[in-house]
């Protein structure tokens, strides 16, 4: 059943009024009609199933049929920091991150990000863009929430955001004796984890003694080199598993 992310505003009691892009991907792509059964999500973890009452020019009239919470978001609240790449690979790296159930997503500016956004308009539209693929694969995958995509960050500027109780994690290719498995042990029942992940380049050696000095957490993740935009779908897989959020039934 087709599933859609409404504003909680545009939820009464007994209806919901759906607006935007969405009336015209209901009535030109799916051709649904008065009658038809699909999903609305409140993106703060209710799910609607409603009935189509009237699709207008600018709006699909629905009315609710039941209401129940979405049961797809993780146990834990994870947050990917991601050294921003070249082309379009942010933009896999966002569809997967958010498949396999990222709460957010912070691009960042390293030292050996290649990547350069000439002005305030170039953020912007990857911004948009980047928010417009968070919620096309959230809707895909059935999540209760739609991750927000932030504007970059520059690496130190991330890290002094990050509240003093997270579990903090930095994949590096000098690593040799740490892997993810043994650091969870450590992990308590921290709800927050931060991942960071480095560019094409990896980070330098000046960062990676921030991370250190901050209490990060630097793993390896074998012995092969990964691509950035393969890195953080790697680490958020296995993180997943071994909390019990994917492979279980």
């Amino acid at each position: 059943m087709s599933k859609f992310f409404v504003n909680s505003e545009n939820i009464s009691s007994d209806s919901i009024i759906i607006t935007g892009e969405d009336v015209v991907h209901i009535k030109k792509v799916l051709r649904l009609n008065s009658g038809d059964n699909i999903i609305v999500s409140d993106g703060l973890g209710t799910d609607y199933h409603v009935q189509i009452q009237k699709i207008d020019l600018h709006t699909v009239d629905t009315k609710i049929i039941s209401s129940f919470k979405n049961n797809s978001e993780p146990p834990v609240d994870i947050v990917l920091f991601q050294g921003l790449p070249k082309s379009d690979k942010m933009d896999y790296i966002i569809q997967k991150g958010v498949e396999l159930g990222v709460k957010k997503i912070v691009p960042v500016i390293t030292e050996r990000t290649v990547v350069k956004i000439s002005n305030n308009k170039d953020y912007k539209k990857k911004h948009q863009r980047w928010n417009r693929i968070s919620m096309e694969a959230a809707k895909q995958c059935n999540r209760g929430i739609i991750p927000q995509v932030e504007y970059p960050i520059i690496f130190k500027e991330a890290i002094e955001t990050l509240p003093n109780n997270g579990f903090r994690i930095l994949p590096y290719e000098k690593e040799k004796s740490q892997g993810i498995k043994g650091i969870l042990k450590e992990k308590s029942n921290s709800k927050d984890i931060f991942i960071f992940i480095g560019p094409e380049g990896g980070f330098c050696d000046r960062e990676i003694e921030l991370a250190l000095k901050n209490d990060f957490n630097i793993i390896s993740l074998g012995p092969r080199i990964l691509r950035t935009e393969t890195a953080g779908v790697v680490v958020l897989s296995i993180l997943m598993y071994e909390l019990g959020d994917v492979g279980y039934v």
